[in-house]
């Protein structure tokens, strides 16, 4: 089992709310990342963080979006459509979703909002 499983969600936020800011994003558009991916509203998500929550049991309470397929990309070397283990690719995709907003990419582009024809 990797160690990430049983870290804490709340710790981790914080680094993500950071690194988001740090390139002018904001933490609202942070959580709409992470209520898009995983279900959850801010008080589902702020539950998450004040009770410890390990990532395992984050996701194991989410309700992955349909459209989450559709996340493709690299993270630390790693092409997330390709790993195997269910609940890292659940943790890579956020990964991947944080890297995005951090790098400016439109909110639309992020969401993986069907395009219009």
């Amino acid at each position: 089992m990797s160690r990430i499983f049983t870290m804490s969600f709340a710790s981790v936020y914080p680094l993500y709310v950071a690194k988001v800011e740090r390139k002018g994003r904001t933490q609202a558009e942070l959580d709409e990342v992470i209520a898009w991916l995983t279900g959850f509203d801010a008080v589902a998500l702020a539950r998450h963080i004040e009770a410890g929550t390990t990532f395992e049991e984050f996701f194991e309470d989410a309700r992955l979006n349909p459209s989450a397929t559709l996340i493709t990309g690299t993270v630390c070397g790693v092409r997330v459509q390709d790993v195997d283990d269910p609940l890292m690719q659940k943790i890579r995709y956020l990964d991947l979703l944080v890297d995005e907003l951090a790098r400016g990419k439109a909110m639309s582009k992020i969401l993986r909002s069907p395009q219009p024809a």
